[in-house]
C-alpha cells in the first residue's frame, strides 16, 4: 500500500525548527516507503483562518521546505476545500454528530473555573443538548449565533496503536465535545483536518504529542464520516538545551540558519536523528537518512535540541563538501585547489572570504624582530630555487640558519598570511604565487 504523509502548516507565521522536524519526520517517512510499496509527501495549507493567514508565509513556507530539499509531491489548500467541509459537516449534523451551543467565551470559562474548584475535569457539561427548540430559537431571536460541537459517543472506547506511544486508550466521557465551527461560521482545526486526511487518502499521521487528545476525538470524527482513520504516531516536543521549553524554539527557523551560515544539510541531519536512539551524525546523503529512518528507534523522553551540535554538524559537513557542491557560492578566482586548502579551516561557508582573503591580498605581517627578520630575507632569496615547495622551502631554510619547529615556521606564516594560524602552508603558497610571497617576504623583513 502506498504511503502518504502530509505536514499542514498554518501560514500565520514562519516555519520553527518544530514545524521543519515534524515535516522532515513526515518526508523520511514518505520516502522510505517510496523505496519500498511507494509514498508520497503532500504539503497541506490549513489557511481557513482568514484573518491571521497571510500569502507571504505561504511563500515562505514553500521556500523553506524547497532550501531544506522537503519537495512535496502535492500541495492542497484549506480555503479551497470549504465545499468539502461544507457537505461533511451538514452530513453529521443530519445525523445528530454536531450540535448548536450558544455560550459566550466568558460562560463557558466561569463553568471550567466551577468544574475545577469542585475538583472536575473541565469539559464541556452538554448544556446546550437540552435546550429545547423554542430555546433554541429564543436565543437566535436575540442575536446569538451558535458555535457548533462535535457529540462525541461515550458509549464508544477510543484505542489505536500508536506508532510511537504504544496503544492508547481514552474514555470519550472524559473529553470535551470539541467545537468545530465558530459562530461566525469559520472553521477550527478538527473536523476540516479529519475531512481532508479521508479526502487526500493520508495513511500515516506523524505528529507532536500535544496532539494526543486531537487524536482521540478525531478518532471518533473518522467513524462519524463513514472512514478508517490513518496510522497516527506522536512524537516528543522539542525542547531547549536546559530541558525546557523554551520560547526562543518558537522563533528559530531558516532565516535564522542561513544568517548564520547553517547549511540545509546540517539541519536535516540533525534533525532527522533527535529525539530517537540513533546517534547524530554529519551525514550530507539524505538517502541515507531515508534509509534508517524507523518509528521504532523513536523515544518518548523530550527531544533536546542544542545549538552548538547544530554548530559542530554543520562544521562537519562543510568539511566534507566538494567543490562542485560550493563552487557558485565561492569567491570569485578561488578554484578547487583553492577550496581543499581553505575547506578544513572554515566552520561555515561564509568564512571562506576571509581565509581566502590571505592569498589575494593585501597582507599586514606583524612587526618582526631583526633576527627574524633576516631569515625571511634569506627565505625570500631561496624562493629562486625552491619554487612553490613549502617543504623545500622550510627545509632549505632551516639547513642555512639552524632554526626549526615554531621558531622557523611562525614568522613565515606570519610574513606569507598575516596570521598566527590558518590553513596549511604547503597547500596555500602555490595559491600564492612564487613572486606574491616573494614580495611580502621582503616587505616582512624591512
Amino acid at each position: 500500500m502506498t504511503v502518504i504523509t502530509r505536514f499542514a502548516p498554518s501560514p500565520t507565521g514562519r516555519l520553527h525548527v518544530g514545524n521543519i522536524r515534524t515535516a522532515l519526520h513526515n518526508w523520511l517517512l514518505a520516502k522510505k516507503a517510496k523505496e519500498q510499496a511507494g509514498g508520497r509527501f503532500l504539503l497541506r495549507i490549513d489557511d481557513t483562518d482568514a484573518e491571521r493567514s497571510r500569502e507571504e508565509y505561504v511563500e515562505a513556507i514553500r521556500a523553506d521546505l524547497d532550501w531544506l530539499g522537503l519537495i512535496p509531491d502535492g500541495e492542497e489548500r484549506q480555503s479551497e476545500r470549504l465545499a468539502l467541509y461544507d457537505a461533511a459537516f451538514e452530513k453529521l449534523k443530519a445525523e445528530g454528530r454536531v450540535y448548536p451551543c450558544y455560550e459566550t467565551a466568558q460562560e463557558l470559562d466561569l463553568k471550567r473555573k466551577i468544574q475545577l474548584g469542585r475538583g472536575l475535569p473541565p469539559i464541556y457539561d452538554r448544556a446546550a443538548l437540552s435546550l429545547t427548540d423554542a430555546e433554541r430559537k429564543a436565543k437566535e431571536g436575540e442575536g446569538i449565533a451558535p458555535h457548533w460541537r462535535f457529540k462525541l459517543d461515550h458509549e464508544e472506547a477510543i484505542s489505536w496503536d500508536d506508532g510511537i506511544r504504544g496503544v492508547q486508550k481514552f474514555d470519550p466521557a472524559q473529553l470535551s465535545d470539541p467545537v468545530v465551527r465558530r459562530a461566525d461560521g469559520s472553521w477550527l482545526y478538527m473536523l476540516p483536518s479529519a475531512v481532508d486526511d479521508v479526502d487526500m487518502g493520508v495513511t500515516d499521521v506523524l505528529r507532536g504529542e500535544d496532539h494526543v487528545s486531537n487524536t482521540a476525538v478525531q478518532i471518533q470524527m473518522f467513524t462519524a464520516l463513514g472512514a478508517q482513520h490513518p496510522r497516527f504516531a506522536h512524537e516528543a516536543l522539542l525542547v531547549g538545551r536546559e530541558g525546557k521549553l523554551s520560547k526562543r524554539l518558537g522563533s528559530l527557523g531558516c532565516d535564522a540558519f542561513r544568517e548564520r551560515g547553517i547549511e540545509p544539510a546540517a539541519i536535516v541531519a540533525l534533525l532527522a536523528r533527535l529525539g530517537t536512539s540513533q546517534p547524530v551524525e554529519p551525514i550530507a546523503d539524505a538517502s541515507v537518512l531515508v534509509e534508517s529512518f524507523d518509528l521504532a528507534t523513536f523515544g518518548r523522553a523530550p527531544a533536546r535540541f542544542d545549538d552548538e551540535e547544530l554548530a559542530r554538524v554543520n562544521t562537519a559537513i562543510v568539511h566534507g563538501l566538494p567543490f562542485d557542491a560550493v563552487a557558485n557560492r565561492l569567491p570569485s578566482g578561488m578554484d578547487e585547489a583553492a577550496w581543499l586548502a581553505i575547506r578544513p579551516n572554515v566552520e561555515v561557508l561564509d568564512d571562506v572570504a576571509d581565509w581566502w582573503s590571505i592569498v589575494t591580498g593585501p597582507v599586514q605581517a606583524p612587526a618582526m624582530e631583526a633576527e627574524d627578520q633576516a631569515n625571511l630575507r634569506q627565505a625570500a632569496e631561496l624562493l629562486s630555487t625552491c619554487g612553490d615547495d613549502w617543504k623545500a622551502l622550510t627545509s632549505a631554510l632551516k639547513e642555512a640558519t639552524g632554526r626549526k619547529g615554531k621558531a622557523l615556521f611562525l614568522p613565515l606564516r606570519q610574513a606569507l598570511t598575516g596570521r598566527d594560524h590558518g590553513p596549511d602552508m604547503a597547500s596555500l603558497l602555490p595559491l600564492i604565487g612564487v613572486d606574491e610571497a616573494k614580495a611580502r617576504l621582503e616587505r616582512a623583513a624591512g
